[in-house]
């Protein structure tokens, strides 16, 4: 019996799908626990894709899948992604659970999202606009409409109805024809009601009940820890926890149910939307390293930007996650590499050095301290072992490992599913 939290140790984007595809193997649940069909895990099996956005990476190997009470869920596209993946041939039914807590992403969520990207006056946050922000909004709020509420009716209608005059004002710039009336907006989701019935489950009991059966649970997380409504770069953030502590709220699990806590870093830095990017390449190398490393948005195809590793951030996610250990991804995208750099700290503007800040203003006076290491110029992508990586690639992992100052348990170095180096042993077997 075991229980392992996988969390994005960046600003996502770190392979997190592949990941959680190859712990997988040996989990017996795997429950997603926050963020919603902003999030893009690609898994790739014998040269086939498959895109998740809303379904946890597990059901790509037939694993019990839970969406947890944390996720805020767009039905269309959960409907939309299940007859994808099913076309592919995945099994879903009997597989995939839905928390009965979770919230709902309707129609003018979305609306609401783009209005705000669009409005000039606004700060932009560069969000995917799939109506993540508006939905965590209503729910605060307590007006947020619920799983549980499509069987009911009367509750649902007066909710849709409560919430259409709070939105009106938000939506003032589109026709009547535009606006999506709450009496449709009622008989759509009364008749989603019947097709998510089989998977509605009280999520916290799913969960509970297979630790005490001596089952392994994998708690998947979406996004990263500098998205991390709290802790990343506000307001340049998703807008939930996407912190280790957001797998207990976001499932209905305590703290002592988690037995241990893994960070996943690419070997480099990246991030899309709008915010601060201390260690943003020179712009050459950020070209070559997008096309090498393939880095463009698995839900918007938009440009990430790429930098080098950054190891305060790295730092601030081991602190705030708890991090046990660290996986790093995409070690291959460097083998073209003639030298590599490697951020080991941050001075600010008095030369002092500093920790990840919560200030945007002083993020943007830190000044990156470098080391640089000499490249490889050689394919990373057979190794099996650590003795199987050149020496410069061995070294430069290294120093990954002491400046993070959490011990690395698993290298990845290629996209599929067998490309990868495992360093501890616990880590597959949920043995801690």
């Amino acid at each position: 019996m075991g229980s392992l939290v996988v969390v994005g140790a960046q600003w996502g984007d770190e392979g997190k799908g592949r990941v959680v595809d190859l712990l997988a193997e040996q989990a017996d649940v795997v429950a997603r626990f926050q963020g919603g069909a902003n999030a893009g895990h690609t898994i790739i099996v014998d040269g086939t894709s498959y895109v998740l956005h809303l379904i946890p990476s597990g059901i790509v190997r037939g694993k019990t899948c839970l969406i947890g009470n944390g996720v805020v869920i767009d039905l269309p596209t959960f409907f939309e992604e299940i007859e994808t993946i099913e076309k592919q041939g995945l099994q879903v039914e009997g597989k995939l659970l839905v928390s009965d807590r979770a919230h709902l992403t309707l129609p003018y969520h979305r609306l609401l999202d783009a209005a705000r990207e669009a409005d000039n006056r606004a700060r932009k946050i560069g969000t995917t606009q799939r109506g993540i922000g508006p939905t965590y909004v209503d729910k605060m709020m307590r007006i947020g409409v619920r799983v549980c509420d499509l069987f009911e009716p009367d509750n649902l209608r007066e909710k849709i109805a409560a919430n259409w005059e709070e939105k009106t004002h938000g939506l003032r710039h589109l026709s009547d024809e535009q606006r999506p009336h709450p009496d449709a907006v009622l008989e759509t989701y009364l008749g989603y009601a019947e097709k998510l019935k089989p998977f509605v489950v009280d999520g916290s009991v799913v969960l509970n009940d297979a630790r005490k059966a001596g089952k392994h649970v994998l708690f998947e997380g979406a996004q990263g820890t500098g998205l991390d409504i709290d802790f990343g770069t506000y307001p340049y953030v998703t807008s939930s926890n996407a912190t280790a502590g957001g797998a207990c709220t976001g499932t209905g699990v305590g703290p002592t149910f988690i037995d241990h806590v893994a960070g996943i870093a690419k070997a480099y830095t990246t991030r899309v939307g709008e915010g601060p990017f201390p260690t943003l390449m020179e712009p050459g190398i950020e070209e070559f390293c997008r096309q090498v490393g393939h880095e463009f948005g698995a839900t918007t195809g938009r440009k990430r930007l790429c930098g080098w590793f950054d190891a305060p951030l790295v730092q601030h996610a081991a602190r705030v996650n708890g991090l046990g250990s660290l996986i790093i991804t995409k070690l291959d995208v460097f083998d073209q590499f003639e030298e590599v750099k490697l951020c080991v700290g941050y001075t600010n503007s008095e030369g002092k050095s500093v920790a990840f800040p919560a200030s945007l203003a002083d993020l943007a006076k830190c000044t990156p301290v470098y080391e640089t290491f000499p490249g490889w110029n050689t394919s990373t992508e057979g190794a099996r072992s650590m003795d199987d990586l050149p020496a410069n690639a061995q070294a430069y992992l290294k120093r990954v490992e002491e400046v993070a100052g959490v011990p690395i348990s698993l290298v990845s170095v290629s996209p599929s599913r067998e490309s990868f180096i495992l360093l501890d042993e616990r880590l597959l077997s949920y043995a801690y």
